[in-house]
């Protein structure tokens, strides 16, 4: 029996060492695992920051090109400075060539002047007022028909500019608007005064 008992404590002495070195494998292919397990996540968080970064990239070349293309798409647009003031001044030629004007009143009063000092007192009563008041009346007409033909012209060429000057860009809405109301009272204004200097409308009054 006592032989017996030597040999189990042998025995029970021989296996504990080897315990440690189990909990020490155990312990090491944990740490491995774990190890494993981080080098993988951080490869995984990586990756998606790579591709993360990608795609950025991606979408802002994406948008570049997209604005590009918008930028060669759309017209460039002209600041019309001098084209909105020739508009301006085709309307405000327009309104003159309708009256005459400050030049047409005087030039008119002028031709009465030189009427009553060219007249003799022998002369017809026809002669008489053709020279005190039709001569004055057409020199109001030529003057109100040259501003109104001026307005017509500046407008025309307000409205036709970006197709010779400058075709890749666009006129502003107003300017055009503006010209536009230039032609048309211009075209009124010279209708009207070809129409009193040839005494369509408004003729001298008869002398029987």
């Amino acid at each position: 029996m006592g032989t017996k008992t030597e040999d189990e404590t042998a025995a029970e002495s021989a296996a504990k060492p080897a315990e440690p070195e189990a909990d020490e494998a155990t312990g090491q292919e944990a740490a491995d695992t774990t190890d494993g397990t981080k080098v993988d996540v951080e490869k995984s968080a990586a990756s998606d920051v790579e591709k993360s970064a990608a795609s950025e990239e991606i979408d802002d070349a994406d948008e570049l090109d997209m604005a590009d293309e918008a930028d060669e798409a759309a017209p460039a647009k002209s600041s019309g400075v001098f084209q909105g003031a020739a508009a301006v001044v085709s309307a405000a030629l327009g309104v003159i060539g309708l009256s005459g004007g400050w030049l047409g009143t005087v030039a008119a009063a002028r031709s009465n002047i030189v009427g009553q000092l060219e007249t003799k007192q022998s002369a017809s009563v026809a002669d008489q007022i053709q020279a005190l008041y039709g001569d004055s009346w057409q020199v109001t007409a030529l003057i109100a028909g040259t501003f109104a033909l001026a307005a017509l012209v500046v407008g025309f060429v307000v409205l036709v500019r970006p197709a010779f000057g400058a075709p890749d860009q666009e006129q502003a809405p107003w300017i055009k608007s503006v010209a536009w109301a230039g032609v048309a009272l211009g075209v009124i204004g010279l209708l009207l005064a070809i129409a009193k200097y040839s005494d369509l409308i408004y003729g001298l009054p008869s002398a029987s």
